[in-house]
């Protein structure tokens, strides 16, 4: 299995998002732990998430990003 890698710094666009509150926590004491930002393990979860997509899906996704 891939390792999660925590990004450097990146220029970004503002989203809001609703998360489960235990997400939230769960997020937090990571961020906690590790003494980084709350944002920078969001974006590492996320950017893990969509480069170990599913095969079928990371296609759809290739097809609609030409």
């Amino acid at each position: 299995m891939e390792k999660l890698k925590i990004p450097e710094n990146h220029s970004g666009v503002s989203k809001t998002l609703r998360l489960p509150e235990d997400i939230v926590d769960n997020i937090q004491n990571l961020a906690n732990l590790k003494n980084l930002s709350f944002n920078k393990i969001v974006i590492s979860l996320l950017d893990f998430g969509l480069t170990n997509l599913d095969e079928k899906d990371k296609e759809e996704l290739k097809k609609m990003q030409k």
